[in-house]
Formats: C-alpha cells, sequence, structure tokens
C-alpha cells in the first residue's frame, strides 16, 4: 500500500551525499587540536606578524626622530659655533629616510614566511646605519665649548635617542644592540685615546645603558609575542567552535531527518500492520468462540485460541511502540480532566483479577476512601495503573501476594504502590529495566517476552503529568513501584459560592 509520501522526499531523508562535508570538518577539527596541543608558537612562527607590527611602528613614528635630530643640531650649532653638526645632521637625516622608504616599501609587499628573515635583515642595517650616524655624533668635539659641558651634552643626546629607538623599534630584534654599538665603539675608542675621566665615565654609563635598555626590548619583545600567541590560540579555539558548532548542526539535521524517517515508518507502520491484525483477531475469536459452529476437531478450537492471544500480544507491542515514539518526538498530546484514582485503581484491579486468579494470587488493596479527584488524563493514568499491575501479575509467582496502596503524600499529592513478592530485580540492572527496550535477566528467563517499554512509558506519562516514578526492589524479596502525582494536580473540593442577595435600599424620612 502507499502511504502518500513521495518518493523523492524520503530520498532526501536517507541521502548520504553530505558525507564529504564530514571529512573536511573532521580534517579542519584534527588540524586545530593538533596547534592547541603544539603548545605556545615559538618566535619564528610569527615572523611575518612581527616585521608588521615594526613596519608599522616606524612609519607611525617616522616624524620624531628628524625632528629630534633637528634640535639637536640647531642647538650644537648654535653653542659651539662650528657647522659640522649640520652635515651630520644632514647624513642622518638621509640615512632615517631611507630606513623609511624601505619600511614603505616592506608595507606594499606581501611578506611571505621565507622572505621575513630577508626582509628582517634589510631593516636591521637600516638601523646600523642609522647608528653609524650616531656614532659620528659621538666623535664630535667642540673647541669653543667647555669639555665637560659638550660632554654632558652628548650622554644627554645619545640618551634620548636610545630611549627613543628602544620604544620604537622593540619588534625588531636585537635593533637597539646593532644601533647603538657603532656609538659605543666610538665612545670607547675616543675615551681610550684622550684617557679623560669624562669620557671614560660616558663610554661606561652608555655601554651599561644600551646592554639595560637591550634587555628591556628583549622582554617587550617576549611579552609581545605571548599576546601574538594568546590571540593565534584564541582564534584558533574560535575556529575550533565554530567547527564543533557546524559538525553539531550536521548531526541534529541528521537526527532530525532520522527521527522523521521513523515517524514515517512508525505511521506506515501502524496502519499496514494493524489492518491485517485486526481480521486475524476477529476471524481468530470468531473461530475459537465457533460462531459459526462447532469446529471438527479440538486442536483446532486451541489452535485458534493461540493465534487470537498471539495477535492480540503482537497489537499491544505495536501500540506500546507507537506511544513511545510518540511520546519521544513531543507529541503525546494530555486530554486532562477531573478524575479519581481510586476509580482508576480499582477499574484496573478488576481487568488483571482474572490473570491473576489463574496464577492463584491474591491481591490486597489498602486505600482511601475520601481522595479528591485529580487533573489528570483518564486514559493514559490507566494505562499507568495497569502496565504496573499487569507487571506485578507477570512476575509474581504462583500463590503468591499482591499489596496495592492509594492515598495522600507528605506533600498533599496522591499515590499509587504496588508491591508484590515476586523474584526482585538486582540493584544493577534496574538502570537497565528503566530503559527503553531493557528487560533484566530474571524477566528474561522466567516470563513472557515483551518490548521492555512498560515503565519507560509510564515514567514518560507521569513526567507529563509533573509526577514522580519510584521503583524499589530487592533481590529475592519483592518489587515496589510508587506512581506519584503533586499536590497541584489534586483538585480540592471547595464550597460553593452563595449569592448575594440584593437588599433594599431603605428611605431616609427627615424631619
Amino acid at each position: 500500500m502507499s502511504t502518500g509520501v513521495s518518493t523523492s522526499t524520503d530520498k532526501i531523508i536517507v541521502d548520504k551525499s553530505r558525507g564529504h562535508r564530514n571529512k573536511a570538518v573532521s580534517k579542519a577539527v584534527r588540524q586545530t587540536r593538533e596547534r592547541l596541543q603544539s603548545g605556545h608558537a615559538s618566535s619564528s612562527a610569527f615572523d611575518r606578524d612581527v616585521l608588521q607590527m615594526y613596519v608599522t611602528a616606524v612609519l607611525q613614528g617616522a616624524a620624531i626622530m628628524p625632528l629630534f635630530v633637528i634640535i639637536v643640531a640647531a642647538l650644537g650649532t648654535y653653542f659651539a659655533e662650528d657647522a659640522s653638526l649640520l652635515f651630520w645632521a644632514l647624513l642622518t637625516l638621509t640615512c632615517h629616510t631611507a630606513n623609511i622608504l624601505l619600511a614603505r616599501h616592506a608595507r606594499t609587499k606581501e611578506i611571505t614566511a621565507e622572505a621575513a628573515r630577508r626582509w628582517r635583515n634589510l631593516l636591521l642595517a637600516g638601523q646600523f646605519l642609522i647608528g653609524c650616524c650616531w656614532a659620528v655624533f659621538a666623535l664630535q668635539d667642540c673647541a669653543a665649548c667647555e669639555p665637560s659641558s659638550f660632554t654632558l651634552y652628548k650622554g644627554a643626546t645619545l640618551l634620548i635617542a636610545l630611549s627613543v629607538t628602544t620604544m620604537s623599534n622593540f619588534m625588531l630584534t636585537p635593533a637597539v644592540l646593532v644601533g647603538f654599538a657603532p656609538a659605543v665603539v666610538a665612545l670607547a675608542a675616543r675615551s681610550g685615546l684622550s684617557r679623560d675621566i669624562l669620557e671614560l665615565s660616558l663610554a661606561g654609563v652608555f655601554t651599561v645603558t644600551v646592554v639595560f635598555f637591550n634587555y628591556i626590548s628583549d622582554r617587550l619583545f617576549q611579552f609581545s609575542l605571548k599576546i601574538l600567541s594568546f590571540q593565534s590560540e584564541k582564534d584558533d579555539l574560535i575556529a575550533e567552535l565554530e567547527v564543533a558548532k557546524s559538525m553539531s548542526d550536521e548531526a541534529r539535521r541528521r537526527a532530525e531527518e532520522a527521527n522523521l524517517a521513523k515517524s514515517r515508518f512508525l505511521a506506515s507502520m501502524s496502519h499496514e500492520l494493524r489492518t491485517p491484525l485486526n481480521a486475524i483477531l476477529g476471524f481468530s475469536e470468531v473461530m475459537s468462540a465457533e460462531v459459526m459452529g462447532p469446529l471438527a476437531n479440538p486442536t483446532y478450537k486451541e489452535y485458534a485460541g493461540d493465534i487470537h492471544r498471539s495477535g492480540q500480544h503482537l497489537l499491544d507491542l505495536i501500540n506500546e511502540i507507537l506511544d513511545l515514539s510518540r511520546i519521544e518526538a513531543g507529541k503525546y498530546e494530555l486530554s486532562e480532566e477531573a478524575v479519581s484514582l481510586l476509580d482508576i485503581t480499582e477499574d484496573c484491579i478488576g481487568m488483571v483479577q482474572l490473570r491473576a486468579r489463574a496464577k492463584n494470587i491474591t491481591i490486597h488493596d489498602q486505600v482511601e476512601r475520601q481522595l479528591p479527584a485529580i487533573w489528570a488524563d483518564e486514559k493514559s493514568m490507566r494505562q499507568v495503573v495497569l502496565n504496573l499491575l499487569s507487571n506485578a501479575v507477570k512476575f509474581t509467582p504462583q500463590g503468591g501476594e499482591i499489596n496495592v496502596k492509594v492515598g495522600w503524600t507528605a506533600g498533599g499529592g496522591q499515590y499509587i504502590s504496588i508491591r508484590d513478592n515476586g523474584p526482585g530485580i538486582p540493584e544493577d540492572e534496574i538502570p537497565v529495566v528503566l530503559s527503553a527496550f531493557g528487560q533484566g535477566s530474571i524477566a528474561i528467563k522466567s516470563a513472557e517476552q515483551g518490548t521492555g517499554l512498560g515503565l519507560p512509558i509510564v515514567q514518560a506519562i507521569l513526567a507529563k503529568h509533573d509526577g514522580q516514578f519510584i521503583l524499589k526492589s530487592r533481590l529475592r524479596e519483592g518489587t515496589e513501584v510508587i506512581a506519584i502525582l503533586p499536590a497541584k494536580r489534586v483538585l480540592q473540593s471547595i464550597p460553593a459560592v452563595e449569592q448575594a442577595r440584593p437588599v433594599a435600599k431603605k428611605r431616609r424620612s427627615f424631619a
């Protein structure tokens, strides 16, 4: 039979052509995790980023050093009355301009990982040229000035230049050491030749300062590398989260499609299986009851009864599977009304009484007769009580007892408790029994086979009613199951509100 579902839609549901996406996603996740598990990257991994940051810093502060050089040359020329510092300033500005042009050229080029080392050497060479200019400045002399004053002037100028260079060039290590090594050599040579205490002091102080500032520059560089490493890790984590989200969305889509296919299959099977089953049940019941006349062979009557019982059992299994499918799909709707838990329990006891008598089982009931009604789905609650009673009868041995209690809970709700003296359930098998299609070892060996959906359906129905299900069992002592409904489901009896009678207004008379 046709179910009215297009084959094209079903083809989409089971389509596996998207498998290549999962392969690409898995590869991206694997690469990202390898990067994250490798720890902090070395400085070589960020050569390109470091050079870009250095070039940006040089271009942004391009006007600072020329302005400083012009001020130094103007002051020196004014006090020394010598034009030699102007030639030094022209040389220094030329080298600085060449360094700026080199940086601008580096910014316009795409620096690859292979070319990073070559660009780094070129930029260090530019710093070395500027350092040579500062060495020329360190060798300057002033015949018209007091020696101590001019030495102090040169020392202050070199220290300021060292500070500015350190702050702007720390991303190009060791730019500070390369840039001021010529000045250190020049001061050391000058002080060695003159043997002047001021020159020696200047050379010593400046050398120590260069070493210290180089250390500061290296620390700033390492700190910047850590920031870049953390930024890279953050980007990798974001990428992995995006990939994981993509995989989750894909898995959810496939799960939804699989669930849709399952729902369509169950809907189709419920129609396809119930139609012949109803015919089997009907005709087998007619044959076993000999409605059309007695059967010639008594064995045929027995076979007809077996067919009817097997068909009814199969129909019950189908109904349980469909109930659980609707519950899982969130399409199990409650038709709530005021019902009596006591009346439902008594009806269900009557329905299982015949099977209990066949096994010589005694059912004792202990109920509170004045229980108010509850707001629940009668069909669902009847299914809950009937499933629990049927399980108790099924697992209680010949001549056993079943105790049924209905009453109040401590919180103002209502409960039904069913206790049998059957074989019980091992403690480690209780989670298995409460799961869908789960059956304990004793149930498999000693009882008629079922789907293992009875207790999961009971739990789901009680959860829909905001209730609670409790199972207590000990091996060879029996099992007790308790279904609890909350206090908000109990309908308390409230007296009707009497309508107020109209009171005639009295006229007041005034004398």
